[in-house]
């Protein structure tokens, strides 16, 4: 029984980590790779003056970084995740090991 509910929370969590990787390339294909273009193309002459200067400087030292650790939050909170799996499946092995003796040493009593 304890095994099958380990299994169910593994699959959960498994789930809940794919759908974090998705909302993180989301994040970097709609939010960061368009900033970086529109930067570069400022740079690259598309706008000139003072105005472009400081999109440029407002998109690459507030939006991109402020992206950037959304970003990182994501893959930090996917490490946690891929961590709590690795203990589940330690759990679920100790246990299944801890039934195994009882069960070896039961068999040679009776």
């Amino acid at each position: 029984m304890l095994g099958v509910l380990i299994r169910f929370a593994r699959k959960v969590v498994e789930n809940i980590l794919s759908q974090l990787m998705q909302q993180f390339n989301i994040i970097q294909e709609q939010a960061f790779s368009p900033m970086q273009a529109m930067v570069q193309q400022v740079m690259d002459g598309v706008w000139v003056g003072r105005g472009a200067d400081a999109f440029v400087e407002e998109v690459s030292s507030i939006m991109m970084p402020g992206v950037g650790k959304i970003g990182d939050g994501i893959n930090i909170f996917s490490k946690n995740i891929n961590n709590a799996i690795d203990v589940m499946d330690r759990a679920d092995e100790q246990v299944n090991n801890f039934v195994n003796s009882l069960g070896d040493l039961f068999g040679g009593i009776f």
